[in-house]
């Protein structure tokens, strides 16, 4: 009697061996068309929608007809972030060893939360971070998180920040939640990044906790109001500190800083988003002396690291807090076991996630020590070629002491500076992004990609000359 299988009882198809090997030829066609193509997506908001929008199909449709239809659709929208000229964000590219482990992430899918579901990218995780701690100069018994960025790495880091500063006092957080609790103060630079606002709001201490301190011209936060403010109420406190300011490049003076805290019984935090890799570069190390006295630490590894996004850290000088803050347990997991392998759900705010140590662990080992120093000094030294060559543009101005790898510039009024931004764009020749600081409009550039050379910044700088002149 024929059988007929449903579609839930059939055999596994067999591995896709076209589909992979043509969707790695549409991967290298795309990087090879890096240097030639326009930086800037061609296509606008309604194209991509005409191209990528309609019904959903009401039938499967082959896997490799969806991948190229998917890849000939897209192609337009996208921005060639990978690119040399991709000066925007302080985004990095993809190294090629960390860009393949991704591809392989994927493949083996892998789910890190806890030991038993992947053992191997357990294992990575744990040697991937002790390598991280003293690459950057971090306490080698700090505990450490692979989080999707940043922003979580700040959450992780002040939740952590938060169960000390409350158990201090007598209050334990997880149990009792804020209500009731004592008060925290949060203090902050004025030039702070966003995300630890954020963190701070998703955590429900709240804006009206910030205590937001004067920086000076570049964004550094001026430690003498920081000991004043320090001097006042005892209230259980954190200070975030910032190595890298997003427009400037500008790095706290992060040695005095954890001078003004000693003894306080204040957690310093510091948002070292990119500007932590400089701790990696023996030039560069000085910028970020005293970094290691912190007791948290959030930064990425998609920017100067260079590895796909998502991919962020937090380190903790207290991992009894650390895991107090993000530890879960359930009878049906299956956590710890003989040799007690690292349960990585006891450090991050996810559950199941992506095994982002694949990555972080081959590009660091591509690379090794002396190559992410030079990564970091080469961004740097492309940075002041740049505004070395801006400071020779008629009408141009270079807002900022170039310290790492950004560069902070606008020309005589608000309309010619995003004039000359929006030509720049258009030419296809490089991507930038505007800002405003102090009130006026300016443009940001930040050197972060290991493919940046000398033509791609020549190139940037004969965009801006014309666009000027254009003007």
């Amino acid at each position: 009697m024929e059988t007929h299988l449903s579609s839930a009882s059939r055999p596994p198809a067999a591995v896709p061996a076209e589909l992979f090997a043509r969707t790695a030829q549409i991967a290298a066609d795309w990087l090879r068309s890096l240097d030639r193509r326009p930086v800037a997506a061609s296509a606008t908001l309604g194209e991509l929608r005409s191209r990528l929008g309609g019904p959903l199909p009401v039938g499967s449709v082959d896997p490799l007809t969806v991948v190229e239809d998917l890849a000939r659709a897209a192609e337009p929208g996208l921005v060639a972030m990978p690119s040399g000229r991709y000066f925007g964000f302080v985004i990095g590219g993809g190294l090629p060893a960390a860009v393949a482990a991704d591809w392989l992430t994927s493949v083996w899918d892998q789910c890190p939360g806890f030991y038993a579901c992947g053992p191997a990218a357990s294992v990575v995780e744990e040697v991937t971070g002790a390598w991280l701690a003293a690459l950057l100069g971090l306490p080698a018994d700090a505990s450490f998180a692979f989080v999707t960025g940043c922003q979580t790495a700040h959450l992780t880091c002040l939740a952590a920040a938060r169960h000390h500063v409350l158990d201090a006092v007598g209050w334990n957080v997880e149990e009792l939640g804020l209500g009731g609790s004592p008060s925290i103060r949060v203090i902050v630079g004025a030039r702070r990044h966003v995300s630890v606002d954020r963190a701070v709001r998703f955590l429900g201490i709240g804006r009206a906790s910030l205590r937001v301190l004067p920086v000076d011209g570049s964004g550094r936060m001026e430690v003498s109001r920081l000991r004043e403010e320090l001097a006042a109420a005892g209230t259980p406190t954190i200070v975030c500190a910032q190595a890298g300011e997003v427009n400037t490049g500008a790095v706290d003076d992060l040695d005095e800083i954890a001078d003004a805290v000693a003894g306080t019984g204040a957690w310093l935090h510091v948002d070292g988003a990119y500007g932590l890799w400089a701790a990696a570069s023996p030039a560069l190390r000085h910028l970020v002396r005293g970094v290691e006295r912190a007791d948290s630490w959030a930064f990425d590894a998609h920017k100067w690291l260079n590895v796909p996004y998502d991919s962020g850290l937090a380190f903790c000088a207290h991992p009894d807090s650390h895991r107090a803050a993000m530890t879960a347990t359930a009878d049906y997991l299956v956590q710890g076991g003989p040799g007690q392998p690292r349960d990585a759900m006891d450090w991050t705010p996810a559950f199941s996630r992506r095994a982002r140590g694949f990555a972080v662990y081959a590009a660091l080992r591509s690379l090794g020590q002396r190559g992410v120093a030079d990564l970091v000094e080469r961004s740097c030294a492309h940075a002041r070629t740049f505004a070395d060559g801006l400071a020779a543009v008629p009408g141009c101005e270079v807002l900022n002491e170039v310290v790492l790898n950004q560069v902070l510039f606008r020309f005589d009024d608000d309309r010619t500076t995003d004039g000359v931004l929006r030509r720049v764009i258009d030419s296809g020749e490089a991507w930038l992004s505007g800002t405003t600081v102090d009130g006026r409009r300016a443009i940001r550039l930040s050197v972060t990609n290991w493919q940046t050379s000398d033509s791609d910044i020549g190139r940037a700088l004969d965009a801006f000359r014309n666009a000027a002149v254009e003007m």
